[in-house]
């Protein structure tokens, strides 16, 4: 015997400072209403009802309206920065290795410790270290 299971429709009820916060961080710039949208769930228009009911610098009569293409700019902007960074960081890794293979050489060439080590004595003047 199968019961009558019916659908039951939830809905969800947001607080009015979860509300404020989302509204304020459309307004600071940092996300889009598409951005908001996928990353709390709300849907477009909810999010968009929000912004009309507690934003601060919209006016009553007048429609906000984001372009999707000014997000498509904005996330390529970033993919650019983000480009950039890594580039960045890989030229300062090479850098880096390059100098620890220059402290190696040292080391071996002219028998310096340039790094510091724990074990090591404080240098006393320009004396060369004898090898064990």
């Amino acid at each position: 015997m199968k019961a009558n299971l019916h659908q039951i429709r939830k809905t969800r009820c947001y607080s009015e400072a979860f509300k404020r916060e989302i509204v304020s961080m459309f307004e600071s710039g940092k996300f889009s209403v598409c951005q908001l949208e996928k990353l709390y769930r709300i849907s477009n228009p909810t999010i968009y009802n929000w912004i009309y009911k507690f934003s601060t610098f919209n006016q009553k009569g007048y429609r906000v309206v984001e372009h999707h293409v000014s997000t498509m700019s904005k996330l390529k902007e970033l993919e650019l920065k983000i480009k950039q960074l890594e580039q960045t960081v890989g030229q300062k890794q090479i850098k880096i290795d390059y100098l620890e293979k220059m402290i190696d050489i040292a080391k071996l060439e002219l028998k310096v410790d340039i790094k510091k080590n724990f074990n090591t004595s404080q240098s006393t003047g320009f004396e060369t270290i004898k090898e064990k």
